[in-house]
């Protein structure tokens, strides 16, 4: 595969088997989606029915299963709602550090969606739970994004080449999730200073020698 090719395929968003349920936008459909997201951060997929999203949705079990056929069906949904999320506010050919530092933007923006899928994302680490294969395919293209925007920023002679951009994306992505469960567990935590100072740090730590050296400033030292 051609590094042009495989840029392609980094970026382009993932298909989603169900993205085609949040597209027509009904609201009923909408409404059940959005109590499913409530219900399960709060109680999580195990202990969550679709007859207790049914009933606080104010619609009836069949009424939801015309909408969705299962309660997998309705996890993808809640899992594709995030991915349009990150699609819609992410700037994937733009600078890893300006995207690092806005993702607190999506704490306020959504907060639900924070919750859902930090909870599904805990209860499907096995590999026989049904969302784990997705979840693993996220994981991993989630991974492939971060090292080619690291790569690009190298190759333009922003960021130092020393280090292994997968490496690195690793890092930062577990930055991110750990981030979302401490929220969760401290929501007083000042997530944008947090996210700005880490984006800081990773402007300083990617700068090339001379950059960094410059930015230090006359009788400064780099430390």
């Amino acid at each position: 595969m051609s590094a042009a090719t495989q840029s392609q395929d980094v970026t382009a968003p993932l298909q989603r088997p169900y993205a085609s349920l949040l597209a027509k936008g009904e609201d009923r459909k909408l409404r059940i989606l959005s109590v499913a997201e409530r219900l399960l951060a709060r109680n999580g997929w195990r202990n969550t029915s679709l007859a207790q999203i049914a009933k606080e949705a104010g619609v009836s079990p069949a009424g939801l299963l015309h909408h969705f056929e299962s309660k997998e069906q309705l996890l993808n949904a809640v899992l594709d709602a995030r991915d349009a999320d990150d699609d819609t506010h992410a700037d994937r050919s733009g600078d890893l550090v300006t995207e690092i530092c806005r993702v607190a933007e999506r704490f306020d923006r959504a907060p639900e969606l924070v919750g859902t899928f930090t909870v599904l994302l805990i209860e499907n680490i096995a590999p026989d739970a049904p969302l784990h294969d997705r979840l693993l395919q996220r994981q991993r293209a989630a991974v492939e994004i971060v090292t080619d925007l690291i790569r690009r920023g190298q190759a333009a002679g922003r960021y130092r080449t020393d280090f292994d951009p997968a490496i690195k994306a690793v890092e930062i992505l577990a930055f991110v999730n750990g981030m979302e469960t401490a929220w969760l567990l401290d929501p007083s935590i000042p997530l944008n200073d947090v996210f700005k100072q880490y984006g800081e740090s990773l402007a300083r730590d990617f700068a090339p020698p001379a950059a960094a050296t410059a930015s230090t400033g006359p009788g400064r030292s780099a430390t």
